[in-house]
């Protein structure tokens, strides 16, 4: 215990001292000493050397002789108070502690000093008196333990309350407060918490089991229960003893009897005047709970109530948001031939921010399927409302058989029309399950993946547009369509960037990290959707999440390593420069490398030759079978029955040089008439 800077020195001494000591000292039963601070050395008198229990000849005038009669933490502690007193400016100090006697008994002590500075402030000198204070030592007992208690009934509201801060939800606060650590923190043995719940009190935690009348998980508030009796009075209820729990609560008591419980305190949770729960803490010992206790655990209740008011409206709001954004998505997904289908949503912990992430399967004339996933901007209300008219909207223009790029340009055009700020990301697959043909459309949204029947997964390079709204707003309607062949057996994944962003985490790293888990994942779709939300949801992440995925029936095509089929309108650079670029990565893809320049090269002059030359869109199809000697084979279709002819071009020649270039590069072509059309093929051999 220490007393420093309280007043200054009742002993006076002189400042020459220890030159003339004053006598008075000795026949107080006090010992002097001077502290030199220059030079560290101390000077202390024969009275002094008592109190430690020393003899003149053991002491050399250093301090640190001391610590053979001064036990290390109590040395450590007037350390430390002495170097506060000397830096804070201090004009004294005051210390009570303990010395061991030659016989290894401890004796409290006492040792006052006057720190003596120079004009710059800086001490100098240590004046000082210490004394045996043994006499004192049963009242320094009680107010080191007083002191002590004082300091750990504090610690324990300081400490509950810094761990609740944390908490969000009713679960959570449940969790600090019945867990081992927590019961460790409150020094219980164990807790309940009730909920009050229309005039009755709901258990929602019951902490170690039975330590409440069993199968009573709803009282009433007007019961002879503690709980009850602290709801209707407002005021705690302490349970002193066994004996008095058996009186008092008789319907209790058989739950109590085989606990080690021997005292409880039932607390009150009020927030903003009406209570919103009690809880109870039960613990090993008896206890009176003096005036101090009492206080603390009243302190302690107050600060519980706070956190779980917060963590209940956190929960209401929560509830209330996934329900809203559950109601705007599909309340079933109809069954669809020659298909499989799996959904998830998972709404992100955010309080009432709910996002406008969504999904939706839509049947479509002549037994084709839609498959949409989406994410509008904004975590609010306003962005699931938002969500939820795009849905229907799309749905209806789906349904109408307009062609992918037209739902998606009209979509826009809603979107715009709303007159909001906001803009959505969109990816639509038209699909033909009948025949494989996947007709995709991007707007703004993150690319699908594919895996394959075998097992491997890839990224589908998609043709992108604006998201919708931005692209009605800067007259940008026509959407590039890519189309992609599925084969039996293998799975289209559509997913929100919930499901692959993370803070900190490039987007791409994302992408990769979801087509090893594509990969890795089950087989099954269901536990394959399962199991990619787990993956998700074991990374923090804040965002909501909407999945889908879409796998074709049928038996595997095992000769097939890859196919490939776009739709380029006419007068569309961006389009010609997408689809080279597509034809180049799924080139490479499927092990073609190194005549992936002159596929591609061939493929760029075919698709501009029909542009060119026709009235109507070119259609580009490639296919890699799995044989050992692979022949990747190149088809580009177009409306015009004409077909082309191979002439040598001159000197001067600005044309001609087309079929002349693909009959170069290419093994083997050739031409053949289709319907009202015609297509220009090529193979290249690539083993």
């Amino acid at each position: 215990m220490a007393d420093r800077g309280a007043k200054r020195p009742t002993v006076s001494v002189p400042d020459d001292w220890p030159a003339h000591p004053d006598l008075t000292l000795a026949l107080n039963g006090m010992g002097g000493f001077d502290w030199d601070l220059d030079s560290g050395l101390m000077h202390m008198d024969p009275p002094a050397l008592e109190v430690f229990d020393m003899r003149p000849s053991e002491y050399d005038d250093r301090p640190e002789t001391l610590n053979a009669r001064v036990p290390g933490h109590e040395a450590a502690r007037l350390d430390a108070l002495v170097a506060r007193a000397l830096k804070d400016g201090s004009d004294s100090y005051g210390a009570y502690f303990r010395v061991r006697l030659r016989n290894g008994e401890l004796r409290w002590t006492h040792s006052q000093g006057s720190i003596r500075r120079d004009e710059t402030g800086r001490p100098r000198r240590i004046i000082g008196v210490v004394r045996d204070a043994s006499h004192e030592y049963t009242h320094a007992a009680e107010r080191l333990a007083v002191d002590e208690e004082r300091r750990r009934h504090t610690s324990v509201v300081e400490r509950t309350t810094a761990a609740l801060a944390h908490a969000r939800t009713v679960g959570e606060v449940i969790a600090v407060l019945a867990g081992e650590e927590g019961l460790s923190r409150l020094g219980a043995e164990n807790i309940i918490l009730g909920l009050v719940e229309a005039g009755r009190i709901r258990l929602v935690s019951e902490g170690k089991a039975g330590s409440y009348v069993p199968d009573l998980e709803y009282t009433r508030v007007g019961d002879e229960f503690p709980m009850s009796e602290v709801v209707r009075t407002l005021n705690p209820r302490y349970v002193r003893s066994r004996d008095e729990f058996k009186r008092a609560y008789p319907r209790l008591w058989p739950a109590i009897e085989p606990l080690n419980v021997n005292s409880a305190a039932y607390l009150p949770l009020i927030a903003q005047g009406r209570p919103i729960g009690v809880i109870g803490l039960f613990f090993e010992r008896e206890s009176d709970f003096r005036d101090q206790e009492r206080n603390v655990l009243v302190a302690l209740g107050s600060s519980i109530a706070q956190s779980l008011a917060r963590a209940m409206l956190y929960d209401q709001e929560h509830d209330l948001a996934a329900g809203l954004q559950q109601a705007m998505l599909p309340r079933r997904i109809p069954g669809v031939p020659d298909a499989q289908i799996a959904v998830r949503y998972r709404s992100a912990r955010m309080g009432r921010a709910i996002g406008g992430d969504w999904y939706d399967v839509i049947p479509l004339p002549n037994g084709r399927v839609a498959a949409v996933i989406g994410d509008v901007q904004g975590h609010d209300t306003q962005a699931a409302a938002l969500m939820g008219q795009l849905r229907i909207v799309l749905r209806a223009y789906a349904a109408e058989g307009h062609a992918p790029a037209t739902v998606m340009g009209r979509a826009s055009a809603f979107l715009n029309e709303l007159d909001t700020d906001r803009f959505a990301t969109c990816t639509y697959v038209d699909a033909d399950l009948s025949t494989g043909a996947a007709r995709i459309v991007r707007a703004g949204h993150i690319d699908p993946l594919l895996r394959h029947a075998e097992g491997i997964c890839r990224l589908l390079p998609v043709a992108g547009g604006l998201p919708l709204g931005i692209s009605s707003e800067f007259r940008r309607l026509d959407y590039p369509v890519t189309t992609v062949q599925l084969a039996a057996g293998d799975t289209l994944v559509l997913c929100t960037d919930g499901i692959v962003e993370q803070p900190g985490t490039d987007l791409d790293d994302g992408m990769r990290h979801l087509a090893r888990e594509i990969r890795d994942g089950p087989q099954d779709v269901q536990q394959l959707a399962d199991h990619l939300c787990e993956s998700a949801g074991d990374r923090t992440n804040e965002d909501d999440m909407a999945l889908l995925l879409l796998r074709r029936l049928g038996a595997p095509e095992h000769d097939t390593v890859g196919r490939f089929r776009q739709h380029i309108a006419p007068a569309d650079p961006d389009g010609l420069s997408a689809a080279r670029h597509m034809i180049r990565a799924a080139v490479r893809a499927w092990g073609a490398a190194e005549r992936a320049e002159e596929i591609e090269l061939v493929a760029d002059e075919l698709i501009t030759n029909a542009l060119l030359h026709t009235d109507g869109e070119a259609v580009v199809n490639i296919r890699m079978p799995h044989s050992v000697g692979r022949r990747l084979r190149l088809e580009v279709e177009d409306r015009s029955s004409s077909l082309p002819r191979r002439r040598e071009p001159g000197e001067a020649g600005v044309s001609g040089r087309g079929l002349l270039l693909v009959d170069r590069l290419a093994d083997v072509w050739g031409v053949e008439p289709r319907g009202g059309g015609k297509c220009v093929w090529c193979e290249f051999n690539c083993p």
